[in-house]
Protein backbone atom coordinates (compact mmCIF):
# COMPACT_ATOMS: atom_id res chain seq x y z
CA UNK A 1 0.00 0.00 0.00
CA UNK A 2 0.97 3.79 -1.24
CA UNK A 3 2.03 5.68 2.01
CA UNK A 4 -0.38 8.93 1.58
CA UNK A 5 1.87 11.74 1.05
CA UNK A 6 2.19 14.93 3.65
CA UNK A 7 2.26 18.41 3.46
CA UNK A 8 2.18 21.19 5.96
CA UNK A 9 0.08 24.71 5.03
CA UNK A 10 0.71 27.88 8.04
CA UNK A 11 -1.91 30.27 7.37
CA UNK A 12 -4.18 27.74 6.25
CA UNK A 13 -7.19 29.74 7.88
CA UNK A 14 -6.87 32.46 5.06
CA UNK A 15 -8.09 32.84 1.76
CA UNK A 16 -4.61 31.59 -0.26
CA UNK A 17 -4.12 28.72 3.12
CA UNK A 18 -7.19 27.25 2.14
CA UNK A 19 -6.92 26.89 -1.55
CA UNK A 20 -3.89 25.05 -1.04
CA UNK A 21 -5.42 22.76 1.57
CA UNK A 22 -8.19 22.05 -0.99
CA UNK A 23 -5.83 21.65 -3.87
CA UNK A 24 -3.41 19.23 -1.99
CA UNK A 25 -5.89 17.08 -0.38
CA UNK A 26 -8.02 16.88 -3.60
CA UNK A 27 -4.83 15.63 -5.07
CA UNK A 28 -3.81 12.70 -2.71
CA UNK A 29 -2.29 14.68 0.19
CA UNK A 30 -2.82 14.24 4.18
CA UNK A 31 -2.61 18.30 5.05
CA UNK A 32 -1.57 19.46 8.27
CA UNK A 33 -3.77 22.68 8.51
CA UNK A 34 -2.17 25.59 10.67
CA UNK A 35 -3.81 28.68 12.51
CA UNK A 36 -2.73 31.04 15.01
CA UNK A 37 -6.07 32.20 16.55
CA UNK A 38 -9.05 30.98 13.85
CA UNK A 39 -9.63 27.61 15.75
CA UNK A 40 -13.11 27.85 14.42
CA UNK A 41 -12.18 27.97 11.08
CA UNK A 42 -8.97 25.75 11.25
CA UNK A 43 -12.36 22.97 12.35
CA UNK A 44 -14.20 24.15 9.73
CA UNK A 45 -11.59 22.90 7.05
CA UNK A 46 -10.68 19.75 9.14
CA UNK A 47 -14.62 18.48 8.67
CA UNK A 48 -14.43 19.71 4.83
CA UNK A 49 -11.33 17.63 4.30
CA UNK A 50 -10.97 14.50 6.30
CA UNK A 51 -7.45 13.75 5.64
CA UNK A 52 -5.94 16.34 7.65
CA UNK A 53 -5.10 17.49 11.16
CA UNK A 54 -4.96 20.64 12.78
CA UNK A 55 -2.20 21.74 14.41
CA UNK A 56 -2.12 25.70 16.13
CA UNK A 57 1.41 27.61 16.79
CA UNK A 58 2.04 31.03 16.02
CA UNK A 59 4.90 31.16 12.98
CA UNK A 60 6.63 33.98 14.79
CA UNK A 61 6.69 32.28 18.30
CA UNK A 62 10.01 29.82 17.45
CA UNK A 63 8.67 27.59 20.96
CA UNK A 64 5.85 27.51 19.95
CA UNK A 65 7.22 26.19 16.32
CA UNK A 66 9.22 23.67 17.51
CA UNK A 67 6.75 21.99 20.37
CA UNK A 68 4.60 21.81 17.74
CA UNK A 69 6.72 20.20 14.72
CA UNK A 70 9.78 19.04 16.95
CA UNK A 71 8.48 15.26 14.99
CA UNK A 72 6.33 16.11 11.82
CA UNK A 73 7.63 14.12 8.96
CA UNK A 74 6.28 15.53 5.72
CA UNK A 75 6.61 15.82 2.09
CA UNK A 76 5.95 19.07 1.43
CA UNK A 77 5.91 22.57 3.32
CA UNK A 78 3.91 25.49 2.15
CA UNK A 79 4.92 28.62 4.41
CA UNK A 80 2.35 30.71 3.39
CA UNK A 81 1.28 32.69 6.24
CA UNK A 82 1.68 36.38 6.12
CA UNK A 83 0.44 39.70 7.86
CA UNK A 84 0.59 43.27 6.41
CA UNK A 85 0.72 46.46 8.20
CA UNK A 86 0.84 48.97 5.61
CA UNK A 87 1.65 52.77 5.77
CA UNK A 88 4.19 55.26 4.26
CA UNK A 89 7.58 54.90 5.88
CA UNK A 90 8.08 58.15 7.62
CA UNK A 91 4.67 57.67 9.42
CA UNK A 92 5.71 53.32 9.95
CA UNK A 93 5.42 52.03 13.74
CA UNK A 94 8.17 50.62 15.20
CA UNK A 95 5.68 47.59 15.71
CA UNK A 96 4.35 47.76 12.16
CA UNK A 97 7.60 47.08 10.85
CA UNK A 98 8.50 44.20 13.46
CA UNK A 99 5.27 42.21 13.22
CA UNK A 100 5.48 42.17 9.61
CA UNK A 101 9.29 41.03 9.65
CA UNK A 102 8.73 38.37 12.27
CA UNK A 103 6.12 36.23 10.49
CA UNK A 104 7.31 36.25 7.36
CA UNK A 105 10.89 36.06 7.89
CA UNK A 106 11.71 34.93 11.28
CA UNK A 107 8.27 32.45 11.26
CA UNK A 108 9.52 31.11 7.49
CA UNK A 109 13.33 30.75 9.49
CA UNK A 110 11.79 28.99 12.47
CA UNK A 111 8.97 26.52 10.45
CA UNK A 112 11.59 25.97 7.90
CA UNK A 113 14.06 24.98 10.53
CA UNK A 114 11.89 22.89 12.56
CA UNK A 115 11.15 20.72 9.45
CA UNK A 116 14.08 20.41 7.25
CA UNK A 117 16.06 17.62 9.95
CA UNK A 118 13.42 15.18 8.86
CA UNK A 119 13.50 16.11 5.17
CA UNK A 120 17.26 15.67 4.85
CA UNK A 121 17.63 12.49 7.26
CA UNK A 122 14.93 10.95 4.27
CA UNK A 123 16.54 12.59 1.23
CA UNK A 124 13.24 14.27 -0.07
CA UNK A 125 11.32 17.04 0.18
CA UNK A 126 9.88 20.17 -0.97
CA UNK A 127 9.50 23.63 0.10
CA UNK A 128 7.06 26.14 -1.24
CA UNK A 129 7.59 30.61 0.59
CA UNK A 130 4.59 32.46 -0.53
CA UNK A 131 5.88 35.71 -1.24
CA UNK A 132 4.31 38.52 -3.21
CA UNK A 133 5.40 40.50 -5.95
CA UNK A 134 6.10 43.24 -3.83
CA UNK A 135 9.38 41.32 -2.47
CA UNK A 136 10.00 41.79 -6.57
CA UNK A 137 9.35 45.05 -7.45
CA UNK A 138 8.89 47.00 -4.37
CA UNK A 139 4.84 49.21 -3.86
CA UNK A 140 4.65 52.62 -2.04
CA UNK A 141 3.35 51.91 1.49
CA UNK A 142 4.69 48.84 2.07
CA UNK A 143 8.41 48.75 2.70
CA UNK A 144 8.08 46.41 5.85
CA UNK A 145 5.71 44.20 3.96
CA UNK A 146 8.33 44.63 0.65
CA UNK A 147 11.33 43.79 2.83
CA UNK A 148 10.17 40.53 4.43
CA UNK A 149 9.02 38.72 1.42
CA UNK A 150 12.42 39.77 -1.02
CA UNK A 151 13.97 38.21 2.26
CA UNK A 152 11.74 35.43 1.68
CA UNK A 153 12.53 35.24 -1.77
CA UNK A 154 16.83 35.60 -1.17
CA UNK A 155 16.16 33.10 1.62
CA UNK A 156 14.72 30.28 -0.82
CA UNK A 157 17.19 30.75 -3.48
CA UNK A 158 19.72 30.45 -0.67
CA UNK A 159 18.01 27.61 0.87
CA UNK A 160 17.85 25.90 -2.18
CA UNK A 161 21.88 25.67 -2.95
CA UNK A 162 22.45 24.27 -0.11
CA UNK A 163 19.82 21.48 0.29
CA UNK A 164 19.65 20.52 -3.61
CA UNK A 165 21.96 17.57 -2.48
CA UNK A 166 19.56 16.20 -0.66
CA UNK A 167 16.97 16.06 -2.98
CA UNK A 168 15.07 18.79 -1.39
CA UNK A 169 13.75 21.56 -3.51
CA UNK A 170 13.06 25.23 -2.33
CA UNK A 171 10.91 27.92 -4.67
CA UNK A 172 8.53 30.59 -3.99
CA UNK A 173 5.37 32.06 -5.55
CA UNK A 174 5.19 35.79 -6.01
CA UNK A 175 0.80 36.29 -6.37
CA UNK A 176 0.18 39.71 -7.47
CA UNK A 177 -3.26 40.82 -6.75
CA UNK A 178 -5.60 37.77 -4.90
CA UNK A 179 -8.98 38.13 -4.40
CA UNK A 180 -8.79 37.92 -0.14
CA UNK A 181 -8.98 39.39 2.92
CA UNK A 182 -6.13 41.44 2.38
CA UNK A 183 -6.97 43.14 -0.22
CA UNK A 184 -10.93 43.69 0.00
CA UNK A 185 -10.31 47.24 0.91
CA UNK A 186 -8.27 48.02 -2.29
CA UNK A 187 -9.63 49.52 -5.31
CA UNK A 188 -9.64 46.49 -7.34
CA UNK A 189 -11.56 47.52 -10.56
CA UNK A 190 -9.41 50.43 -10.75
CA UNK A 191 -6.34 48.56 -10.20
CA UNK A 192 -7.00 45.70 -12.72
CA UNK A 193 -6.94 47.74 -15.94
CA UNK A 194 -2.98 47.39 -15.02
CA UNK A 195 -3.34 43.96 -15.34
CA UNK A 196 -2.55 42.31 -19.26
CA UNK A 197 -5.24 39.16 -18.25
CA UNK A 198 -7.96 42.26 -17.01
CA UNK A 199 -8.98 40.40 -13.96
CA UNK A 200 -8.04 40.18 -10.17
CA UNK A 201 -6.84 36.87 -9.34
CA UNK A 202 -8.54 34.56 -6.98
CA UNK A 203 -6.87 32.29 -4.62
CA UNK A 204 -7.35 28.98 -6.38
CA UNK A 205 -4.26 30.89 -9.15
CA UNK A 206 -1.46 30.61 -6.18
CA UNK A 207 -2.69 27.01 -4.71
CA UNK A 208 -2.25 25.37 -8.28
CA UNK A 209 1.18 27.01 -8.60
CA UNK A 210 1.57 25.86 -5.09
CA UNK A 211 0.70 22.71 -6.08
CA UNK A 212 3.15 22.32 -9.27
CA UNK A 213 6.30 23.89 -7.52
CA UNK A 214 5.77 21.36 -4.41
CA UNK A 215 4.68 18.20 -6.18
CA UNK A 216 5.42 18.35 -9.96
CA UNK A 217 8.19 20.24 -10.42
CA UNK A 218 11.14 17.70 -10.13
CA UNK A 219 13.60 19.47 -12.05
CA UNK A 220 12.75 22.94 -10.54
CA UNK A 221 14.62 24.48 -7.30
CA UNK A 222 15.30 28.17 -6.36
CA UNK A 223 13.29 29.36 -8.80
CA UNK A 224 10.23 32.48 -8.32
CA UNK A 225 7.17 31.98 -9.93
CA UNK A 226 4.76 35.36 -10.62
CA UNK A 227 1.37 35.31 -10.36
CA UNK A 228 0.09 38.60 -11.37
CA UNK A 229 -1.99 37.94 -14.99
CA UNK A 230 1.33 39.40 -16.69
CA UNK A 231 1.34 42.79 -14.30
CA UNK A 232 4.85 42.14 -13.48
CA UNK A 233 6.80 40.26 -15.71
Amino acid sequence: MIEMKKVLVTGATGAIGEACVEYFHNNGYFVYINYRSNKAKALELQETYKNSEIIKFDISNKEEVRGALENLTIDVLVNNAGITKDNLFFFMSDEEWDSVIDTSVNGTYYVTKAVLKNMIANKKGSIVNVASISGVVGNAGQTNYSAAKGAMIAFSKALSAEVARYKIRVNTVAPGLIESEMTKDLPLKEMKKAIPLRRIGVPKDVAECVFFLGDKASYVTGDVMNISGGMVR
